[in-house]
């Protein structure tokens, strides 16, 4: 499984090219998993799983399987409409993680949902991109989940 400290110089070349790629294109370089992913182990204290695991990206100290998704959202764009990709309910996962970060991607939140929560919300009646695709609103993912980055008080 891949070291934090072996993966911080790079990640941080690869997030200023995406920086730079986006200031010059206006297109996303696609690195916003991987530097989610970064960020979630560093600061909740996971370890990174072996890349391509189906369903799950880190592992918690308590042996709990985590899947992380990330945006990053620039500071004046509101969180409505924002939507993230799939969680599929026919992998094995214990918790959900969302890494929410700005658009030179810095943390600015964390929220952790569980398996029920989010098999609740995919399943209830409703929407085709809910039910049929597993694609949650990041407004309805906060609702569900609790912020687990940076504590509170």
């Amino acid at each position: 499984m891949p070291k934090l400290k072996e993966i911080a110089p790079i990640l941080e070349v690869a997030q200023q090219a995406a920086i730079d790629y986006f200031r010059l294109t206006g297109k996303p370089l696609g690195i916003t998993g991987e530097i989610g992913e970064y960020l979630a182990a560093k600061h909740l204290g996971l370890e990174l799983a072996d890349a391509r695991m189906p369903g799950y990206d880190a592992i918690a100290p308590d042996g709990s399987l985590i899947q992380v998704k990330s945006r990053a959202i620039p500071e004046a764009k509101k969180l409505g409409g924002q939507r993230l990709g799939s969680i599929r309910l026919d992998q094995e996962w214990d918790t959900v993680v969302l890494v929410l970060m700005n658009e030179v991607f810095e943390p600015r939140a964390m929220y952790e949902a569980n398996r029920d929560a989010i098999t609740e919300a995919l399943t209830a009646p409703g929407s085709k991109a809910r039910n049929e695709r597993g694609a949650l609103a990041v407004s309805k993912f906060i609702s569900i989940g609790r912020k687990v980055w940076p504590k509170s008080g």
